[in-house]
């Protein structure tokens, strides 16, 4: 089984200002890069086998980070993407609120299988990303891997190996730039919906 330490991206001017970002590439603010920086110092003299990333800029500068103070390669992987919010992305929650009512509510009445316009569903993203976290534990067995993502996809995960629908994926989402450990593959896979 592989530990798996798994950290959200370090904060972005975006995450400030409460603006929904999926896949849109933003980078690290100058606190998201001293949250990066701090984790780093954090975990030295922890040992990690891998670090593995999502490709956007956001996790990619974390995950630099600490690859650098661990004087170690970082794998990057596109299936390890953030939710894609399709026109949602760039949006406030206010402005969401506002201008979807309807589709606001019901992406917390079925979070599982809502779809906000032109993007991905819940279902869809741990379709992906579910098999590619499998890959990165099956090849680093019984290793420690830090997995630098996103807020939803960690989200997933969590539900994932402490056994929870993914309906409750909302609840789940860590704080930027503080790892939480799981262990890969969970020891059932198949969770309710």
């Amino acid at each position: 089984m592989t530990e798996l330490w798994l950290v959200r991206h370090g904060e972005t001017d975006w995450n400030r200002l409460h603006r929904f970002m999926g896949q849109q590439d933003i980078p690290l603010n100058a606190e998201g890069l001293r949250q990066a920086a701090e984790l780093a110092d954090a975990l030295r003299g922890q040992h990690f086998d891998a670090i593995f990333s999502s490709d956007l800029q956001r996790a990619r500068q974390t995950a630099e980070v600490l690859a650098g103070a661990m004087r170690l390669p970082r794998c990057l992987d596109v299936r390890l993407r953030e939710v894609h919010l399709g026109e949602w992305q760039g949006l406030t929650h206010a402005d969401i609120q506002a201008r979807f009512p309807a589709q606001w509510a019901e992406r917390y009445a079925d979070p599982l299988n809502f779809r906000p316009p032109g993007g991905e569903t819940v279902a869809e993203m741990a379709a992906r990303a579910f098999p590619a976290v499998d890959e990165i534990a099956a090849a680093c067995p019984d290793s420690r891997v830090l997995l630098v993502s996103h807020g939803i996809l960690l989200a997933a995960l969590l539900c994932r190996a402490r056994k929870l629908p993914l309906k409750e994926i909302y609840a789940q989402e860590l704080d930027n730039a503080k790892p939480e450990i799981i262990f890969w593959p969970p020891a059932s896979p198949d969770i309710p919906s």
